[in-house]
């Protein structure tokens, strides 16, 4: 089987558990997720199956969108409410406060990635060291902040929606608005509500997958994750040229498009340049 399911990740799975799990669910080995989430989060896991983890690269850089709840007062080592509190305050912030503290992390921000994190420092992941009791200098990294909108406020409680790109990480940026606003706080809770193209209410439970007796049902089109792109039919000798991984002269304006061969297969994601179409990844079976 090949193609990409929606996974609605529940609390307490790792994003590998998920594939682990899928594995046996599609019976193949052939399978990758599209940008990990932490076990504490739920919410959409787009999961690549078969012939469709050649398309595991592209949706890496793909926008996300979350909700999530930022608790004021409170400080941990994790930067979210599984981790050891460090410090407590009072809370004295009204919402005219967090909306003007808000302002200061939209747009292009820099972070500096948490000690709990899977990056790499001298060859050793950053969690591995903080369980260690160690803690290393990181660098601050560029991410961006596309929406970042309060939705409530209960008490200490505040639930954001954040709309961001790769690489940024949600219990910091609630850990960094926690000390704008004077008081320290930490992420208390997350759901990813779109990943790239896919939103929670195409998102399938992970339960029904596991008991499904035809999960393939569920498997969308590669090419559902393209869909910004136009399309074009290729002739008998272009589709030649393609599958033997030639570019090949076409009529078409510069830029990227999905090529399918003239009875609907999905070939490739191709870039046309000075009138030659080459193929950026191929999807046709070999």
């Amino acid at each position: 089987m090949n193609g990409i399911v929606i996974v609605d990740k529940p609390q307490g799975w790792t994003s590998q558990d998920v594939t682990a799990r899928l594995r046996r669910v599609f019976d193949t080995r052939r399978i990758g997720h599209g940008g990990t989430l932490d076990p504490m989060a739920t919410g959409v896991l787009p999961v690549f199956v078969g012939r469709a983890t050649r398309g595991v690269e592209f949706f890496e850089h793909a926008e996300k969108t979350y909700e999530t709840v930022l608790r004021l007062g409170i400080t941990t080592d994790t930067e979210d409410i599984t981790g050891v509190v460090l410090r407590e305050n009072t809370v004295s912030v009204t919402v005219e406060d967090v909306e003007k503290a808000l302002e200061g992390f939209r747009g292009e921000i820099l972070q500096v990635p948490p000690m709990y994190s899977a990056l790499k420092v001298g060859g050793q992941k950053l969690y591995d060291l903080a369980r260690k009791g160690k803690e290393v200098e990181r660098q601050p990294r560029p991410v961006t902040i596309h929406e970042l909108t309060l939705l409530s406020m209960d008490g200490s409680d505040v639930c954001l929606r954040v709309r961001c790109s790769k690489g940024t990480y949600i219990r910091t940026l609630c850990k960094d608005i926690g000390e704008a606003l004077g008081c320290g706080g930490t992420m208390a809770a997350l759901r990813r509500t779109q990943a790239g193209e896919y939103t929670t209410q195409e998102a399938v439970p992970l339960e029904t997958l596991l008991q499904e007796e035809n999960p393939g049902k569920y498997l969308r089109a590669v090419d559902s994750m393209f869909q910004i792109f136009p399309v074009v039919k290729l002739t008998a000798n272009q589709e030649k040229r393609c599958r033997n991984g030639n570019a090949f002269s076409i009529h078409l304006p510069e830029g990227t498009y999905r090529a399918y061969s003239a009875t609907g297969e999905f070939l490739m994601l191709a870039k046309v340049e000075n009138g030659v179409m080459s193929t950026i990844k191929s999807f046709f079976d070999v």
